[in-house]
């Protein structure tokens, strides 16, 4: 539990730190990228040993028709990632479409994991980017932003989506996870 929880600070200190302490991080200047990715390096490798390594209570069952909808929920969070990297109308229309992945992608994790390690995991990673959202809102701004290209544009995030979200799945397997059910 202890790593799991000091992974899920650093993780959290790490990219809030520029919210919370902006003068702080802008005397780093480019020098303290380094650093940075460092602490957040150490945090995911801390919450991945914490997680699998904390042999914790089941609160929950969840049912199995469940598993379904986290695999919908992935496919959304995987097109989210590849929308905010094209520049696409889910771009323009969605402020923080890489942070809305992450709150849906914790929530479908949440759907699907009835113990105590996955309520911290997951729930700790909802809350951060929650919390990040909320502070970039009130420091920045909202962007004027305008997604113009093709159809195949559009759809390249779709299907790539799909692609991803297979692959992601066939990673589960190999850790003896069961991404698409059992």
């Amino acid at each position: 539990m202890t790593l799991l929880l000091l992974g899920l600070a650093l993780w959290s200190g790490a990219h809030l730190f520029k919210r919370l302490a902006p003068a702080a991080r802008a005397r780093m200047g480019d020098k303290g990228k380094g650093p940075i990715a460092l602490v957040l390096l150490a945090g995911l490798i801390l919450m991945v040993i914490g997680y699998r390594g904390w042999d914790s209570a089941q609160l929950w069952y969840p049912p199995a028709f469940l598993t379904h909808v986290n695999n919908l929920l992935m496919l959304v969070t995987v097109y989210l990632f590849a929308a905010d990297g094209m520049k696409t109308r889910a771009w323009a229309a969605i402020r923080h479409p890489q942070l809305t992945a992450v709150k849906i992608w914790a929530l479908a994790h949440l759907l699907v994991n009835g113990d105590l390690a996955s309520v911290v995991l997951f729930g700790g990673l909802l809350a951060w980017a929650v919390v990040s959202v909320i502070l970039i809102n009130r420091s920045e701004p909202r962007p004027v932003r305008v997604a113009t290209g093709s159809i195949a544009k559009e759809l390249g995030p779709v299907v790539g989506a799909v692609l991803v979200t297979g692959a992601i799945g066939g990673l589960h397997y190999l850790f003896n996870l069961q991404a698409f059910g059992g």
